[in-house]
């Protein structure tokens, strides 16, 4: 009795690393470059979510905010409209359980903060049908989703597992990077937006 109950445990625990190991895989490392580029010294502010306010416009942009790319529906993306304001890049899987328990609370704060602490997705490791189904099923059609399946941006800020986000500052400066909860996402949002 007792070996049949220590050969489902470790096979429990086989399990569970596994999972936990499938879930914290970064981009493959031969991956193409091609979905993100550097911005032009003076790009434009795209239309739609990622938009900035005219207070925005003239700010310098950071290194970290020095890229473009296109989302997951096709609109072209310019993370320079963003400079001026704390930003928040979740980089998450359409896989990830860990991610799906997260899209919750950036579907419920993102529309809040939309202009003052933009929350932009970096959907990656994953096909763009099941990206989208994802955006749907969560509800994240109003926040930003940029399509990273080359894995640009996951190399470009060394992001090796998901569900990771990325909090720059109004600078443009990483304050956070890693997990973060619901909870403290929320106060990490919050924060920033108080100033």
């Amino acid at each position: 009795m007792r070996t049949a109950v220590r050969v489902t445990a470790a096979a429990v625990l086989a399990a569970t690393l596994a999972a936990a190991t499938a879930c914290a895989a970064g981009p493959e490392p031969g991956a193409r470059d091609a979905a993100v580029a550097p911005a032009p010294p003076a790009a434009a502010s795209p239309s739609g979510p990622a938009s900035a306010p005219a207070s925005a416009s003239s700010a310098v942009v950071p290194a970290a905010l020095s890229f473009t790319g296109k989302t997951l529906d096709g609109t072209a993306f310019d993370a320079a409209a963003l400079a001026g304001r704390p930003v928040v890049l979740w980089f998450w899987a359409p896989w990830c359980a860990t991610c799906a328990s997260q899209a919750w609370t950036v579907a419920e704060i993102a529309p809040t903060y939309r202009d003052t602490v933009p929350i932009v997705g970096v959907a990656g490791l994953g096909e763009q049908k099941a990206m989208k189904s994802f955006v749907t099923e969560f509800d994240l059609g109003g926040t930003t989703q940029i399509d990273d399946r080359a894995g640009a941006l996951w190399r470009r800020f060394k992001v090796a597992e998901q569900s990771t986000f990325v909090v720059l500052d109004r600078t443009g400066r990483v304050v956070h990077q890693g997990f973060l909860d619901g909870e403290a996402l929320t106060r990490q949002v919050e924060t920033l937006a108080r100033g």
